[in-house]
């Protein structure tokens, strides 16, 4: 953890608008009374490390490093649209399972031990990299990791899909559209593999409609890719497809442009997510790990990559407050239906309620409910 290279921050529960910052602590007990003297409603500590981390400018400071932090966040996420809060966290921890096989531990080769990973207490999770290899990499060298993760610059229909070889035999060339990387080839081109044949799974639940929408908006016109929907689902070949990791179902080059916007789709469902700026900042305040989040009263936790898919947010991280019992009485401004700890929390807009301390807590400071006055 390092307190004593940390500048903490805080915002605190005032009409006071501007965060405090500055703030230095030698130990957790020492962090700890502050916290009971004066609590906040958010509280962050800097990414970064600091010889002097409660000097008032960044150059006094004097920068030692920082740890290298992937944000991801369902704000941001393609697909998280129009989902409930509950759905959205479901759709989120996906991406993070993503980011962290697939290159945290795939591509990057961080030892788990090395990686803390802390469920945000609102809509995400934050991913801390503290091996000793990234600590000193510059805004620009981050920018790069964030770029690889997004995979900017990758061009989905290189070298799969299209001609052959120049040395290929003319038969060769004519079939060189049929080209399928293995799924297990290093970097973006075993990537976009496995993101096509992960694509084609999903289009097989989601049905044409989605197939249509998504062929259509990797530039196929609205036509062809109705007849490619048809082909893929109707006729069997996305089946057909994943079973043999081959074009070969087709007896011909398919409709034009479909094999390119095959990749182009499967390297868009293999990509990466994270929030840039966070990444890239090496200055960058972040929620501390076992505060509460001032817009949901669930606990900012780390959890362990090997606990994950056990872990479910709105039961594992609701805070638990020395009650003893006793329920608090809120009125729902709006109709709401959460999972929340071990039951749910519903109700229609205007009615009162009598909840857990937790359960309470979390509606009003999402807005969803008030104290009566």
């Amino acid at each position: 953890m390092r307190f004593e290279r940390r500048e903490f921050a805080s915002f605190p529960f005032t009409t006071e608008p501007l965060m405090r910052r500055h703030e230095a602590f030698r130990s957790a007990d020492e962090l700890r009374r502050f916290l009971d003297h004066d609590p906040p409603r958010h509280l962050y500590y800097s990414a970064a490390y600091y010889q002097s981390p409660d000097r008032p400018s960044m150059e006094a400071k004097e920068w030692l490093g920082a740890d290298v932090i992937f944000d991801l966040d369902a704000d941001h996420l393609r697909g998280a649209g129009g989902r409930s809060y509950a759905e959205q966290l479901v759709r989120v921890k996906e991406q993070l399972q993503r980011l962290l096989d697939d290159f945290v531990f795939g591509d990057f080769g961080v030892d788990p031990s090395e990686v803390q990973v802390v469920f945000s207490g609102g809509r995400g999770y934050h991913v801390h990299l503290r091996d000793e290899r990234f600590l000193s990499l510059t805004s620009a060298e981050r920018r790069e990791l964030v770029e690889y993760v997004t995979g900017a610059g990758f061009d989905p229909t290189a070298g799969a899909g299209r001609s052959a070889s120049r040395s290929a035999s003319a038969g060769e060339a004519a079939a060189g559209w049929r080209a399928f990387p293995g799924v297990n080839e290093p970097g973006w081109k075993g990537r976009r593999s496995r993101g096509l044949l992960e694509l084609l799974a999903r289009w097989e639940r989601e049905g044409k409609p989605v197939v249509e929408r998504e062929l259509t908006a990797a530039g196929l016109s609205a036509e062809v890719a109705a007849t490619c929907a048809r082909s893929l689902l109707d006729r069997g070949r996305a089946e057909q497809i994943r079973s043999m990791q081959s074009f070969a179902v087709f007896k011909a080059r398919p409709q034009e442009g479909l094999i390119d916007a095959l990749w182009t789709c499967g390297a868009l469902e293999a990509q990466g997510e994270t929030d840039a700026p966070v990444t890239t900042d090496v200055h960058r305040l972040i929620r501390l790990p076992g505060s509460l989040h001032g817009g949901s009263g669930l606990r900012v936790m780390s959890v362990a990559p090997a606990e994950l898919p056990r872990f479910e947010p709105l039961r594992d991280a609701t805070a638990r407050f020395a009650e003893n019992g006793h329920e608090t009485e809120v009125e729902l401004l709006e109709s709401v239906d959460h999972p929340f700890g071990n039951g749910r929390l519903q109700g229609a807009a205007g009615a009162r309620r009598s909840l857990p301390t937790a359960g309470a807590v979390f509606l009003v400071l999402r807005g969803e409910a008030r104290l009566p006055p």
